[in-house]
């Protein structure tokens, strides 16, 4: 696996499109840097610049991004709603895929150090990124702001960490560091107020409020017995949070950082400000995403609002993502595209999943084609998703039938193990594909040499052992689902038991079929441990397909005709 990191630099420029678009094509103008999102707030005076690629390219890109936009911004004419320092404000790198936290401070420590010597502006490490953890959160770092700075680099403990420990007028200073991934999220209110956004964001940030006596406001701080302020936690952990009013959207906002949604995913948050707003007068309205946001964190959002509902939370990814923007009024503002705002859309290979993202009518004049590929791997793993999505079909209508809301949860769960299995076998159709065209491939490689000859055999045994692995995997999720569509066809709604017999149908034929492709890919390697292992387990599958396939098919005849 290649090494991925995400990088993330807030830029002070949120209006003038022309110089956005000058900073954007600097970072873009490295090679092996794809561009994921741009998202400029003309309130905030801010644009998210997101981008990804192999460890080296970013830091280049983000050296770029950083050089373009100090010589473009004039931070001393600069206003904006967001907490600012520097041309640059902030440049996390965070890892995506195939390498650790550690390798990417290193990159940050690198950048940072380039900024500082090369640049010659005040660069300030931060998160994982700084040793002193004494000033390793932003908004320590970031206190006092552009307007402090003058004063504040003038003490020894505001020392830059790198670059020159003298104030930039023009660009400022920037912060640079290594970061988990932090979801950017701002919850709408009914309230042109800021104190008022404030009491709900002092209210559920980790940080809380400093304690008073008496007057919660305007009451003498509590210190403690070393003199420092005492705080009331707020009731969410790894958030922080602001109120700001958006002179854009004529409304107050809860700005919030999500710095660890393992934690606290977004749901739970707005759940939250939901519940404190309402008890403080207000009503939340909506809620947006500033920059990108993991998959997982929507369609978890999707599930937890469909189980409030007491509804089956085993529908589509599309469903699940479609429920969550609703829920969370993620279309308040603005329209919410996922394609534009869900990272995994944004990195996704469309060759991957070509097949599975035609038309039923291109699906099979392609596979009437006199193309070797798609064949009969592609179309058994489509069976298996077929018979599984019938399944999913049954439970789902099951968990919404009238008089049966007490055994809602009972098929919901059904469905979610259902739905998982769906999303593996469809993922198979365009697998078996590619597992065909990389045998072709290693084929077509060079023999006139004893060295190419090597090589081309080993490729070749190779791209034939995933042949064999691909469609074996087909039988294995196209057996795992016979025993649910058992169940659904035992106990889910009764009108509906002929689809759970068309499921166990297509997913036996799923199973047999798979299991053709996975003897005739066996050819020469039929005396391979790994190959013999397969076929026997196969054979295996079969019988037990098979006798799934009678006890289900006797179960719907029995209810058809009673």
């Amino acid at each position: 696996m290649s090494k991925l990191i995400e990088c993330v630099p807030n830029f002070s420029e949120g209006r003038n499109m022309e110089i956005i678009n000058k900073i954007v094509a600097e970072i873009t103008s490295v090679e092996g840097v794809k561009l994921l999102n741009v998202d400029p707030g003309k309130a905030t005076n801010r644009t998210v610049v997101t981008f990804v690629g192999e460890p080296e390219a970013v830091v280049e890109a983000a050296f770029k991004g950083i050089k373009m936009a100090g010589e473009l911004i004039d931070m001393s004419s600069h206003t904006g709603a967001h907490p600012r320092m520097g041309a640059t404000d902030v440049c996390p790198l965070i890892p995506v895929a195939g390498i650790s936290m550690e390798e990417t401070i290193e990159y940050a420590v690198k950048l940072a150090k380039r900024v500082g010597e090369e640049l010659k502006i005040p660069v300030y490490l931060y998160e994982a990124a700084q040793a002193d953890k004494s000033r390793s959160n932003l908004s320590v770092i970031r206190a006092g702001e552009y307007e402090g700075f003058a004063e504040k680099m003038n003490l020894a403990i505001w020392k830059p960490d790198f670059g020159p420990a003298t104030f930039d007028i023009k660009r400022g200073a920037t912060v640079i560091g290594a970061r988990d991934f932090l979801v950017a999220y701002n919850i709408n209110l009914n309230t042109t107020s800021v104190r008022r956004a404030n009491s709900v964001a002092f209210d559920v940030r980790e940080a809380g409020r400093v304690k008073r006596e008496g007057d919660p406001v305007n009451g003498k701080i509590v210190r403690d017995e070393n003199g420092d302020p005492v705080s009331i936690p707020g009731t969410l952990k790894s958030v922080k949070a602001i109120g700001w009013y958006i002179e854009e959207y004529g409304i107050a906002q809860i700005s919030m950082n999500l710095t660890n949604i393992n934690i606290t995913p977004v749901h739970i948050a707005f759940d939250e400000v939901c519940k404190k707003a309402n008890e403080r007068g207000m009503r939340v309205t909506g809620s947006e995403l500033v920059g990108l946001i993991p998959l997982k964190a929507l369609t978890d959002a999707g599930k937890y609002f469909l189980k409030k509902q007491k509804r089956s939370a085993g529908v589509s990814e599309r469903e699940l993502i479609k429920i969550a923007v609703k829920s969370l009024g993620l279309d308040d503002l603005a329209p919410f595209n996922p394609n534009e705002k869900i990272i995994e859309y944004l990195l996704e290979d469309k060759n991957s999943s070509r097949l599975v993202n035609t038309t039923l009518k291109d699906f099979s004049e392609e596979t009437a084609s006199e193309s070797p590929a798609p064949g009969g791997g592609s179309i058994s793993a489509y069976l298996g998703t077929l018979g599984i999505s019938l399944g999913v079909m049954v439970a789902n209508l099951s968990a919404h039938k009238k008089g049966w809301d007490a055994r809602w949860e009972e098929f919901s769960d059904l469905a979610e193990k259902g739905e998982e299995l769906r999303k593996q076998l469809l993922k198979m159709v365009d697998e078996d594909t590619s597992a065909f065209n990389k045998i072709m491939s290693a084929m077509a490689l060079p023999k006139t040499s004893e060295k190419e000859k090597e090589v081309r055999k080993n490729e070749l045994e190779s791209a034939t052992l995933n042949a064999i692995e691909v469609p074996f995997k087909v039988m294995q999720l196209s057996t795992q689902a016979m025993p649910l569509l058992k169940t659904i066809a035992e106990s889910g709604n009764p009108n509906s038991v002929s689809d759970a017999g068309v499921g166990a149908l297509c997913a036996k034929a799923a199973v047999f079929g798979a299991f053709l492709n996975v003897r005739i890919n066996s050819g020469d390697l039929k005396d391979h441990p790994k190959v013999i292992k397969i076929l026997k387990e196969g054979e295996e599958l079969c019988s037990s397909a098979e006798l799934l396939e009678k006890e289900i098919l006797v179960i719907v005849n029995n209810k058809i005709g009673s």
